[in-house]
């Protein structure tokens, strides 16, 4: 027999059998030979004799053939047993070891883990079962595991009126678009740095031509950084981008808006009395933000439109159409190139299309936006009252600008003003006082600590009363209504208490000057005589005048004779004719020395 000639034509015949017919086929050619044909044919082959041997017997046998399922080539239970066959409690093993570092819901079909597959053969190892990665990977497979990265998904908590919002959102632009009336969506775009700093994508060059970049993108204190702000027109499918490089604010935002309308959709829409505003609910179009709705008010004054105003529901701006309309395809325009200077990053702007005919424009807007600014309350009020025209369906985040503000309310009558009263500085005047104006000033700040305790200590009486606890009012010395005092500063105390002791005024007199209630100049001067005494603080202080002034006419003249400006002032509290003649109190910054 030719081996070399069976070699020859099984080779030409191997690329054309698979492996059941092939073998079937060694083994008739083995049987055609007879007598030593298996030996033969296997070394023809390059087979071993017991394969060549059983494709004889079944070529002998073609029932044989029938008890192989169809796609099959070998016999059932043939074949090297799996690892979980040979080893008994392997598959239990893998589920424990596996159970330690699960994540993500334990209902859930598909879960995953935190360990690598080699670590898993490792601590199998370790048990005593012997597999390897790539078993372990296909029992993990079995039991419904995987490869997953994160999916950006979950949007945390949902408002209960979320797709209501949606509903009006989509419907009121649609009602835009049949109106022939203008509908834009706005967003401010991320900011970007400018310089030599890595971006995403990758271009079209010559081998070994690339773009170098800087190695990291840590900010630099001293670099630029732009601050696009984009328009969408959505019935016009057109894009308009400002490049700010000042800050990202209300101000901005409007700015431009306003800019796209004076370039472009005063153009587009000549006949508009209407302007819809779809934006996010945070960032410079902020709903809680009353620079925006100042600014818009003024920008509905100026174009004569009604700016209606729609905002997202918090958390779901990437649902806005500019997200996946224009800012998509601008960040795909800037993929693999640097943006050296803000003229870069507006030139690809400009550059973006798309073949469903979207067309983009930009400019550079290199004014200043400064932050921190704040709509005084007053404006506030009159945005409420007389410009915006807020939803009944939250009023939040759907409202309007009027074009014309409604006719305002007329200015509500004065309150009554603050009594009137002789200025501290006026009266902290050794004449009046006896002490050096430092001085008393200087005691008013070491006292200040007691002072805050005693007034918490009344407002507390106070609120218990408030709320119905039983407190009598009385219940804290000398407690009276803490509101009474709240105006008057530790120094006016100690006027009260020095104008008492120094000139022996009476308490009336003094309630004149000072402009608040006799009642309260006697709590007064007592609190200070206290914190005083509690102190154990005696500066020094001049004697009292011989003759103390005993009428208002001699209390301006000796203040007129020390060159004091000094005023009886009209307050409603009337000053005494006479000042009773009394004993002088002994003085409370002198205490009586101890007798011997």
């Amino acid at each position: 027999m030719d081996e070399a000639g069976l070699g020859a034509k099984f080779a030409v015949m191997r690329p054309f059998l698979d492996e059941r017919a092939w073998r079937v086929y060694l083994g008739t050619e083995a049987n055609a030979l007879g007598y030593g044909g298996i030996a033969a044919v296997a070394r023809a082959a390059g087979v071993s004799e017991t394969t060549v041997a059983a494709g004889a017997e079944q070529a002998r046998d073609p029932e044989a053939l029938a008890v192989l399922a169809p796609g099959r080539s070998r016999r059932p239970g043939a074949g090297r047993p799996r690892a979980e066959e040979r080893q008994g409690g392997l598959r239990e093993e893998l589920d424990g070891l596996l159970e330690e570092g699960r994540r993500g819901d334990p209902v859930s079909a598909v879960t995953w883990n935190i360990l690598s597959l080699r670590d898993i053969a490792r601590q199998l190892a370790l048990r005593g079962f012997g597999v390897s990665k790539d078993t372990v990977a296909r029992l993990m497979h079995e039991d419904g595991y995987s490869l997953l990265g994160m999916a950006k998904v979950l949007e945390g908590r949902q408002h209960e009126d979320r797709d209501l919002q949606f509903g009006n959102i989509n419907a009121e632009i649609a009602r835009a678009a049949g109106d022939g009336e203008p509908a834009i969506s706005v967003d401010g775009k991320k900011k970007e740095q400018l310089g030599p700093r890595g971006r995403a994508g990758r271009s079209w060059r010559r081998t070994g031509d690339r773009v170098k970049v800087l190695s990291h993108d840590f900010p630099d204190p001293g670099g630029v950084t732009i601050c696009p702000y984009g328009i969408y027109d959505i019935a016009a499918n057109r894009g308009h981008v400002p490049v700010g490089a000042s800050h990202d604010t209300a101000a901005f935002a409007v700015a431009a808006i306003r800019r796209w309308w004076q370039d472009e959709g005063s153009l587009r829409y000549p006949r508009a009395s209407r302007l819809l505003v779809a934006c996010d609910a945070g960032g410079a179009n902020d709903w809680r933000s009353h620079l925006w709705k100042d600014q818009l008010a003024v920008l509905a004054a100026e174009t004569g439109l009604r700016v209606e105003v729609m905002h997202f529901p918090p958390g779901t701006s990437k649902w806005n159409k500019i997200e996946h309309r224009l800012f998509c395809h601008i960040t795909r325009t800037w993929s693999a190139r640097p943006l050296m200077t803000a003229d870069d990053a507006v030139a690809g702007i400009a550059a973006t299309v798309t073949a469903q005919g979207l067309k983009c424009t930009a400019a550079r807007d290199d004014r200043d936006y400064p932050t921190g600014l704040k709509v005084p309350p007053a404006r506030v009020k009159e945005l409420e009252d007389r410009h915006l025209d807020r939803s009944a369906f939250h009023g939040e985040w759907n409202y309007a600008f009027l074009p014309v503000p409604r006719p305002g309310t007329p200015e509500p009558e004065p309150g009554p003003r603050r009594p009137a009263r002789v200025p501290a500085q006026t009266l902290n005047h050794p004449a009046l006082t006896g002490m050096d104006p430092a001085a008393l000033t200087a005691l008013a700040a070491t006292l200040e600590n007691q002072h805050g305790a005693r007034r918490e200590q009344l407002s507390y009486a106070a609120r218990a009363r408030r709320h119905g606890t039983g407190e009598r009012r009385n219940a804290v010395p000398g407690g009276g209504k803490p509101s009474a005092r709240t105006r008057l500063t530790l120094t006016d105390y100690l006027l009260a208490l020095r104008l008492r002791d120094h000139l022996n005024l009476p308490t009336q007199a003094i309630a004149c000057l000072l402009g608040i209630d006799r009642a309260t100049v006697s709590h007064c001067a007592g609190d200070a005589a206290r914190y005083l005494a509690a102190a154990r603080t005696a500066p020094a202080a001049a004697p009292p005048p011989a003759s103390p002034p005993g009428t208002p006419a001699e209390l301006l003249a000796y203040a007129a004779a020390n060159g004091i400006p000094l005023t009886i002032p009209e307050n409603g509290q009337a000053m005494p004719e006479r000042f009773r003649t009394r004993k002088t109190r002994p003085s409370t910054t002198h205490p009586k020395q101890p007798t011997k």
